[in-house]
């Protein structure tokens, strides 16, 4: 499954955010689903925050093992190969946006927070939802 998530390309997400105008966007490698949300917060026009109040995650892989190192998965910072990509859609075209990107391209996807006005930041809620994926992908 994680192969087969890094094998699809953004690009049919990134269409679909012309169309349903995205306000801002991010592809999530390197730093973290939280590392990346607070560079995007901080590049905002506006006065805005992000609230991360959910994360998907391929089944089981923020479960902690005795011995190995805790790679801070829902703290949002544990480093992606290709997590996809992170948008801001007007919440009234959010469930259009992810109802065509899963019927025309086979691609799942979540709403994980909210915009809200503030200071530039971005942060993750305490009790954040794991949303454990199983079967991200419907291959066409």
């Amino acid at each position: 499954m994680a192969m087969e998530s890094m094998a699809v390309l953004n690009r049919n997400a990134a269409s679909l955010m012309q169309k349903y105008k995205s306000h801002g966007a991010t592809d999530v490698t390197g730093f973290g689903i939280m590392g990346h949300a607070e560079n995007l917060a901080a590049a905002q026009i506006n006065d805005v925050d992000l609230i991360i109040d959910r994360i998907p995650v391929i089944a089981g892989m923020h479960t902690k093992v005795e011995g190995m190192p805790d790679f801070k998965v829902t703290q949002g910072y544990s480093a992606e190969t290709s997590g996809g990509i992170m948008t801001m859609v007007d919440a009234s075209k959010a469930a259009d946006f992810m109802a065509e990107l899963e019927q025309e391209h086979g691609q799942k996807s979540w709403i994980i927070g909210q915009v809200v006005k503030g200071t530039k930041q971005a942060m993750i809620k305490e009790d954040v939802e794991v949303i454990e994926v199983n079967d991200s992908f419907i291959l066409k």
